[in-house]
């Protein structure tokens, strides 16, 4: 899972962001977006799409926690918010991993076999047709695994929307601090080193 965090102010500035990855079942911590080349644009231009939702949303729920309130099919995205108090809206976008096609998986099933000795084609093929329905069975198998338990798998789950909730809780608590600061301006962008440092690790520790 890849993703986009961002804090916005109550006039929509744009007033901190990062990008990072998954840290769960067994992550990197670095973010892979679908697009990489127009990842920094889209992610910003996904965002900023979602606010009228984000507004609509913060009337009919009385939580500082929005949950999961809007998806971009085309980039396969998905967008929680936060409000803050004080106007303040901390949205994520998170995006899953795209899965290799059946296509794909074929085509790396069959490679090796495909070059069969004389007399011996009906054999190989199958083997390789059996050898193909194995792995074929066993990335199923596997991918049923993951979208059952792994937090990258399932943008919308429960189990999901509360890791998500804990890190806004916990970004939210840190941005307070910050704002707080007698050298912070309302409505000044957010450059702390130390802050940013510990959103990456409020990522890394729920999701």
């Amino acid at each position: 899972m890849s993703y986009y965090f961002t804090i916005l102010s109550p006039t929509d500035a744009p007033l901190f962001n990062i990008a990072f990855g998954t840290s769960k079942s067994g992550g990197d911590g670095i973010a892979r977006f679908r697009f990489p080349d127009t990842a920094q644009y889209m992610n910003q231009f996904i965002i900023h799409s979602s606010l009228d939702i984000v507004e609509e949303a913060q009337w009919m729920n009385g939580n500082m926690y929005l949950k999961h309130i809007d998806t971009y099919p085309p980039a396969a995205a998905f967008i929680s918010a936060f409000l803050a108090p004080s106007g303040a809206r901390f949205l994520l976008l998170h995006q899953p991993p795209q899965l290799p096609t059946a296509g794909s998986a074929a085509a790396a099933s069959t490679g090796a076999p495909g070059a069969a000795a004389p007399g011996t084609g009906s054999v190989s093929s199958s083997s390789g047709a059996s050898s193909l329905l194995g792995s074929s069975f066993a990335a199923t198998a596997s991918s049923s695994r993951t979208s059952s338990s792994s937090i990258a798998a399932n943008p919308t789950s429960p189990q999901t929307e509360e890791a998500v909730r804990q890190f806004m809780s916990e970004v939210y608590e840190n941005y307070v601090k910050t704002v707080m600061s007698p050298f912070y301006r309302q409505g000044m962008e957010i450059r702390s080193p130390v802050f940013r440092g510990r959103v990456n690790a409020a990522g890394k520790k729920w999701l």
